[in-house]
């Protein structure tokens, strides 16, 4: 079981999760775009201190999942923003027994998934992780974390657990879930102050929003509206866990969030599946959330500006 993997959205998270399933025996095949010629020729090229670097080489560096053909899972890295692409690369990859592994934020993707593929194909992975793609077919791990995996249709299976037991011969460090929908909720604590932070207060790193006192009670704020509203839909958040969250960020030292670096570099940012989608949830039980309300607006503005400027200047 899961023996040969397809990696679509060989960015940051899928190659570093890719590239650890291969150094471990797999046969991991990377559908890649702007790194396609730089791992084809070079290879793939992971920095973890204090862990070790390590060179993948060769990488299965292929363009188009045709190329690639029915595998056992399918690790999906895309974000949430390319998502619209899903229908039309994913069949090629499917056997009647392929699994979908999504390996994003927030909410809606896993049924998204599971509304065109089947409910049955969908799980969902948390990457508690700090990743960066540092150059072309290079990618830098300052913090490996852990990784959590869920099933979408119900709780931990053999399946899930044999992939979970996968990952951890890797060297990733994983656990199964019992819940994944609770999981999303409790990962939306993070993102959603400390992702949309650094872009709604100029771009800056994790540690300035620690350290200006404003923008670190606004992100507490965020924290208690996004547990409370989990609370109401039936989801727990542990005791201790806002605080949990704001020492591994202390820790993380100058980090750049995912979603600072799509916006900087002129990408789409993930706003409705971060931000947008827990907001429609929460509103639709009655729930109130004025500053995730707020820092929505700020971020729909912020981010049409980048895109509309970056269009008007490529």
């Amino acid at each position: 079981m899961f023996r040969r993997l397809a990696i679509v959205g060989a960015g940051a998270v899928g190659g570093y999760y890719g590239a650890q399933l291969a150094r471990a025996g797999l046969e991991a095949n990377f559908l890649l775009r702007r790194d396609f010629a730089a791992v084809r020729a070079h290879g793939l090229r992971i920095r973890q201190p204090p862990a070790g670097d390590f060179l993948l080489q060769p990488a299965r560096a292929f363009g188009t999942t045709a190329e690639i053909g029915p595998v056992d899972l399918v690790v999906i890295g895309l974000k949430a923003t390319a998502n619209d692409q899903l229908p039309a690369l994913l069949p090629p990859l499917l056997a009647e027994h392929t699994a979908l592994l999504l390996l994003q934020n927030g909410l809606g993707s896993d049924e998204f998934l599971a509304e065109r593929f089947g409910a049955r194909r969908v799980l969902g992975g948390l990457c508690f992780v700090c990743l960066n793609r540092t150059a072309p077919g290079e990618i830098t791990c300052t913090l490996p974390g852990y990784l959590a995996l869920g099933e979408f249709a119900g709780p931990p299976t053999d399946r899930l657990r044999a992939l979970a037991d996968r990952f951890t011969a890797a060297g990733v460090r994983t656990q199964a879930m019992a819940n994944l929908a609770e999981a999303r909720w409790q990962k939306l604590v993070w993102n959603v102050p400390f992702n949309g932070l650094a872009i709604a207060a100029g771009g800056v790193t994790t540690d300035v929003i620690m350290r200006d006192a404003g923008l670190r009670a606004e992100a507490h704020a965020l924290m208690d509206e996004i547990v409370a509203a989990a609370a109401r839909l039936g989801y727990t958040v542990p005791p201790g866990f806002i605080r949990m969250q704001l020492d591994h960020t202390a820790a993380m030292g100058p980090y750049r969030p995912s979603s600072l670096i799509d916006w900087q570099e002129g990408r789409a940012v993930e706003v409705e599946a971060i931000w947008g989608e827990p907001l429609r949830r929460a509103r639709a039980a009655g729930i109130s959330m004025p500053h995730l309300e707020k820092l929505h607006t700020t971020l729909c503005r912020l981010t049409t500006a980048r895109l509309g400027h970056v269009s008007t200047n490529s």
